[in-house]
């Protein structure tokens, strides 16, 4: 099994930004696609900003040009740079990763515990 550790986020006026980390850690794990998603209240879980499969990224209209998301392969961490946070950004914000496990040779997916981001004056 593959755990996600999310770290980041927090209370931000408005125009601010922030920066969420997730670490992958796991044993003889491929990562297939890594990314974030994030869900208001009342409203469904919805992709923000991922990697796919062909390394490809994939950002919601909602948010490009003011997020950016990274990684670090070595650390098998991704980052998701927020800058000039709106209030519709608030959000609980979830790390999602699809890997190839060998020893069940299955692709599985995994979910951060999620990070709060709250965007308010």
């Amino acid at each position: 099994q593959v755990q996600l550790v999310e770290s980041g986020g927090g209370l931000v006026q408005p125009g601010g930004s922030l920066r969420l980390s997730c670490a992958a850690s796991g044993r003889n794990f491929r990562i297939n696609a890594m990314g974030w998603y994030r869900q208001a209240p009342g409203k469904q879980r919805e992709l923000v900003a991922a990697f796919t499969s062909s390394s490809r990224t994939d950002y919601a209209d909602s948010v490009k040009g003011r997020f950016t998301i990274s990684r670090d392969n070595a650390k098998n961490t991704v980052y998701l740079q927020m800058s000039s946070l709106k209030p519709e950004d608030t959000a609980v914000y979830y790390c999602n990763l699809d890997y190839f496990d060998p020893g069940s040779l299955r692709l599985r997916s995994s979910w951060g515990q999620g990070t709060q981001v709250t965007v308010s004056s």
